[in-house]
């Protein structure tokens, strides 16, 4: 049932598109992945080179039986085994190493001597016993033997599945074929016949010689012609003694002759009994061979594909057949190691494990790859069925604990071992297996159940497009946001593609899947999301409309602030203001990160692409250099032209030297080392200091749970949080009280509360005149023209801050000049500031106005978080 179950499952795999060398890990790898393949590889190959050995000491055995027969054992039993097993398995690996060719037609041979074996056994059940044949127990075919043979009689420890564990290896032949995948002209058509024809041959051969011998031949027999039925002796359904024989004795002592006591028991019954030995002799050599191929093949295969890097050493083939050397000395000496116990009964439970792990994991796969429903889910063997598969892997993982508990105990932990490890190292493989499908369903699955939940406050978490553009340009956006979205909420990096529609299409998908391996290979969990827009503000808004999926759809943007906006057009202000305004109208809390250097470290990039450029060149020209020197030592003519060569490269050098050297002073400005140290500020460990939150206008939240969710990482858990807030100069101590009754509500620790009576004085006159100064540029000064000069200016320059609009939001002016001022005196310390950003409204404040709000309200400061929420409760008092 084992293995007709598994071999119907390997053909629905096997046929499931080409199958190349590797046999079991190969059709367990593609379709489960390189956790369960890696794993499970190993196992395979190491099981098959175990094998070797206990066929060979099976062939051994008998060898010594021989002999003692004879009279010519060398030192023991024991020793002999060992000494004839690793002779023949040096004969074996040397026919192994020959090639395929020869291993075939020595398969051939030895399949010839065991068909006859085969036959002669069958033939001498119905050749008549004689008297010697008839004491051992062998009175051909009798119904009477027959029926008493019937029933089980399992003898001192001795169980159906102590039996069945020591039986089972002579039916883990069934991947023979599958083993050497690679060297079959046709695997797809191959596999599933040879296999289910081999299962169903050997099948009819056990039961038939099962069925032969029991029917003519009794349990107990002593052996001696004297031994026959006294008269009026009474038989008690006895089939010996109703044939004339009396073997009462075996029931008190033990006997060395019949079914339950001689193991050459098909050489008795045969026409020729040294044929039986011979046919022995080809079946273990066979096996033997068949497994002392197939290791290597599974081994090499594994190799390969660079699971497991220290062992790519084996994966090296030679010859025209790529044979793999080095894993058929790897696999001689794990037999040469087994062959040494010399004893089958301990061998064969270990090896019984191994395959029906091995047998366990094809089942699981073929119902794995049924279930998941992938389209690429097409085998050609139709006579398969899932759950029949699923009851397969099941049996062998059941009959694996009833074998031999210990066995299956140390074969699951090497197993689990092994996968953890790939799992951890993740192989940079992809072979489009099930468990890709299945993530792929159950991902959807979750996401549509997630559906159907409502919202509610406590299991809010920010979810945030960041606009880092390249991911690798704005490390540090992406750091400051990945501090608080991993594992907690979605990040999305985004990047707005502007200019010609066709070039920007072509190279937006050209980068998506390299820019989304870089977020992988830094371990950040992210996703890489672009567009192409005609203008940046409308990329942004087609992200902040259609980014995301049914409940995962994000609800917080996070941008660097813009740091040359002094510099920048009108329309570039607009269009960063654009996407500020867009953001609250979709119901979105916003994040504007400021940090001293600037995010962008695009250009340092560029210089170091280009200085590891100038290197590789150096680096050949230094190798072609050598060569010409090492050239320069022949003679004749030719060393001539050699040295006029080596001139020449020799002139360009101090080109090449002189070229690297001005481009490294050219760049010494662009690569800027605090520019860099600033860009990886959010990878390192903070250390003990604080995180100060300027919470100046209740917007639902939001600015106290960011911060709250940073000190949660390792990264940030030695900073404390401290809250300020404005209050009356009269009241301070009163709500102070109030603050920390509300923050212990909200279950949010906190170092210390500052109440800030003084914040709405006006500045002092030198900062308020560094405002002046900063927008003066961009002032219309209308009232100081008159009216058709002033209409006329206000057409032309409609971005410009009106004298009208700058009186109107005066006292907005002072607070924001006001506030750098008190961020100054208490938080210049501190690790990171968060800040209530401050919120215009469209129409009545202009951009350049906004952005020197935001400018002299962040200026000269640590990293600074501007954040305003959308006025939807984030935080609740309620379990």
């Amino acid at each position: 049932m084992v293995t007709s179950i598994t071999g119907l499952s390997t053909s629905a795999i096997a046929t499931n598109g080409f199958v190349r060398g590797g046999g079991a890990y190969y059709l367990i790898s593609r379709s489960l992945g390189p956790e369960f393949g890696g794993s499970i590889g190993l196992i395979f190959a190491f099981a098959n080179a175990v094998a070797v050995a206990m066929y060979v000491v099976g062939f051994a055995e008998t060898v010594v039986e021989l002999l003692k027969n004879s009279n010519a054992i060398m030192v023991d039993a024991t020793n002999d085994i060992r000494i004839i097993g690793a002779i023949t398995v040096v004969i074996l690996l040397g026919i192994s190493v020959a090639g395929m060719e020869w291993e075939a037609k020595a398969q051939v041979i030895l399949l010839f001597i065991l068909l006859a074996a085969i036959a002669n056994f069958f033939i001498g059940t119905v050749i008549p016993s004689n008297n010697e044949k008839k004491a051992r127990g062998f009175f051909n075919y009798q119904a009477s033997i027959f029926a008493e043979n019937f029933g089980p009689d399992f003898r001192g420890d001795e169980g159906f599945f102590s039996v069945f564990a020591i039986f089972f290896p002579a039916a883990t032949g069934i991947l023979a074929g599958a083993n050497i995948s690679g060297d079959l002209e046709d695997p797809q058509a191959a596999i599933p016949k040879g296999t289910m024809l081999a299962i169903l041959v050997t099948t009819i051969a056990y039961v038939g010689v099962a069925i032969c011998a029991a029917a003519c031949v009794v349990r107990d027999a002593t052996g001696n012609v004297n031994d026959t039925v006294v008269s009026g002796m009474n038989c008690n359904g006895s089939s010996a003694c109703a044939l004339g024989y009396d073997f009462s004795s075996c029931k008190t002592q033990t006997c060395d002759y019949g079914l339950m006591n001689n193991f050459q028991v098909m050489s008795m019954v045969s026409g020729f009994g040294p044929l039986i030995t011979a046919g022995i002799f080809s079946a273990t050599l066979s096996s033997a061979l068949t497994s002392l191929v197939s290791a290597p093949k599974v081994f090499q295969a594994l190799c390969k594909d660079n699971i497991y890097r220290a062992l790519h050493f084996f994966a090296k083939g030679y010859g025209k057949n790529n044979e793999p050397i080095r894993g058929y000395v790897l696999t001689f000496i794990i037999a040469m190691a087994f062959i040494l116990i010399a004893e089958l009964n301990t061998i064969a439970p270990i090896i019984s494990n191994f395959f029906l792990a091995s047998y366990a994991l094809i089942n699981f796969s073929c119902f794995h790859a049924s279930y998941a429903k992938s389209p690429g889910w097409r085998p050609a063997f139709r006579y398969y069925n899932m759950w029949v598969s699923l009851f397969g892997a099941i049996l062998c993982c059941g009959v694996m604990f009833v074998i031999n508990w210990w066995a299956a105990v140390i074969t699951y932990a090497v197993e689990l071992f092994l996968y953890i490890y790939v799992t951890y190292k993740k192989p940079d493989v992809n072979w489009g297996s099930s468990s890709q499908a299945v993530y792929y369903i159950n991902a959807i699955d979750s996401a549509l159940e997630l559906t159907t939940v409502d919202d509610h406050v406590k299991n809010f978490r920010p979810q945030c497009i960041v606009l880092t553009g390249e991911p690798m340009t704005r490390p540090a956006l992406l750091d400051i946001a990945h501090s608080f979205t991993k594992n907690n909420g979605l990040c999305i990096c985004c990047e707005v593609y502007t200019g010609p529609r066709k070039l920007c299409v072509t190279e937006m998908n050209s980068g998506m899947a390299t820019k989304q391996a870089w977020l992988t290979k830094n371990k950040r969990k992210a996703f890489y999301a672009a567009v192409a827009a005609d203008s940046f503000r409308d990329g942004v808004k087609s992200l902040l409309q259609a980014s995301g999926l049914g409940r995962m759809r994000p609800n917080t943007l996070v941008l660097g602030f813009k740091k040359d906006w002094k510099e920048a057009t009108a329309v570039e202000v607009e269009n960063y203001m654009g996407v500020v305004h867009d953001a609250f109208d979709f119901d979105f809390g916003v994040v504007v990160a400021r940090i001293s250097q600037g995010f962008d470290i695009s250009q340092v990039l560029l210089v170091q692409e280009e200085l590891k450029k100038l290197e590789q060149e150096r680096q050949v020209l230094e190798a072609t250099i050598k060569d010409s020197e090492f050239e320069e030592g022949n003679g004749g003519i030719q060393r001539y032209f050699r040295r006029a060569t080596k001139l020449n490269i020799t002139k360009t050098i101090p080109k090449k030297e002189s070229s690297i050297s001005t481009i490294s002073s050219m760049h010494v400005g662009e690569f800027n080392q605090r520019l860099l140290e600033a860009s990886s500020q959010f990878k390192k460990k903070q250390g003990k200091g604080t995180i100060d939150v300027w919470w100046l206008f209740d917007d639902g939240g939001l600015i106290l749970l960011i911060p709250y969710m940073l000190t949660l990482r390792k990264k940030w858990k030695d900073c404390k949080l401290r809250i300020f807030t404005g209050g009356k100069v009269t009241r301070l101590e009163e709500e102070k009280l109030m603050m920390a009754s509300l923050l212990s509500k909200f279950r949010i620790k906190f170092a210390d509360i500052h109440i800030i009576g003084d914040i709405n004085m006006k500045p002092n006159k030198e900062s308020w005149k560094f405002f002046e100064e900063m927008i003066e540029p961009y002032r219309l000064h209308e009232s100081c023209k008159d009216l058709t000069t002033a209409e006329k200016l206000k057409r032309e320059a409609p971005w410009k801050i009106t004298d009208a609009e700058l009186e109107a939001v005066k006292e907005k002016s002072y607070r924001q000049v006001r506030l750098n001022e008190l961020l100054q005196e208490h938080s210049r310390a501190a690790n990171l500031i968060v800040l209530t950003l401050p919120v215009a409204r469209k129409g009545i404040i202009s951009d350049y106005l906004y952005m020197a709000w935001l400018e002299i309200l962040s200026r000269n400061l640590p990293p600074v978080l501007l954040i305003r929420g959308n006025h939807k409760n984030v935080l609740t008092f309620y379990s």
